[in-house]
């Protein structure tokens, strides 16, 4: 493909445990698409404590682009597909220069503090705001509000509920036809999965589409309350803005 005008570029701005990879299996089911999983993780890490307490950290630092600008180059000029779909995690952009999400069309994936903590501290034990992303998330809808750009607030049980609906309704936002294969994938690996899969993919790879919402019954655990307070406000405030 020789021009690169045309391309509709997708970034999804997740935070951790929030169904992003599911949404990336969906998308990578388009013959249209081209998937790319958390192409900053090793900017992230390389600059941030977190490579401390994230599994895999050598690996993935060793295996992926370092160099933040670099990969930001890459998403504006990769032109394989018609469709590229960008799965980050907010906390990634650190202090990246993010003038380039003009470019792109921007999708903030949030789900219920209350279910993604204790899900997300099974691996993570002991998560930070920093970590989970609710605050970053506001700060990035204030950008978009303040310069006018649009953006898209998906929210994980809405999804989950109903995803046939959210997701005709998402493509008709993103100006992209619906494909019902969206809807199903074959329960295994994918080449776009990062090499952290094997911490993080167990059920996404068990899976042959999106999972049935059950509400969690688990005692939350007393360790994340205080967290879970904090995240509550920038949770509800994502909420209003969610379709579905």
């Amino acid at each position: 493909m020789s021009s690169t005008n045309k391309i509709k570029r997708i970034c999804l701005w997740s935070g951790p445990r929030n169904i992003s990879t599911a949404l990336m299996y969906s998308f990578a089911q388009r013959q249209d698409t081209l998937v790319f999983d958390e192409p900053l993780y090793a900017y992230y890490l390389k600059n941030t404590n977190a490579k401390e307490y994230h599994p895999g950290a050598d690996d993935i630092l060793a295996s992926m682009e370092n160099d933040g600008t670099k990969v930001i180059n890459m998403m504006l000029t990769e032109n394989k597909k018609q469709i590229l779909f960008f799965k980050h995690m907010t906390k990634h952009l650190l202090n990246l220069n993010i003038e380039f999400m003009k470019d792109m069309v921007n999708v903030i994936l949030t789900r219920d503090p209350k279910e993604m903590l204790p899900s997300f501290a099974k691996v993570i034990p002991n998560p930070t705001m920093e970590d989970v992303g609710y605050e970053k998330h506001i700060e990035l809808m204030t950008y978009f509000d303040v310069n006018a750009i649009k953006y898209v607030v998906l929210d994980s049980k809405k999804v989950l509920l109903h995803p046939e609906k959210v997701l005709m309704q998402l493509c008709k936002l993103l100006n992209i036809p619906f494909k019902s294969n969206m809807l199903h994938w074959k329960a295994q690996q994918r080449s776009e999965d990062g090499i952290w899969a094997k911490y993080w993919y167990d059920n996404i790879h068990k899976s042959t589409g999106f999972i049935e919402y059950k509400a969690k019954n688990e005692p939350f655990p007393k360790h994340l309350k205080p967290l879970l307070k904090d995240c509550i406000p920038h949770y509800n405030k994502l909420l209003e803005h969610a379709i579905g």
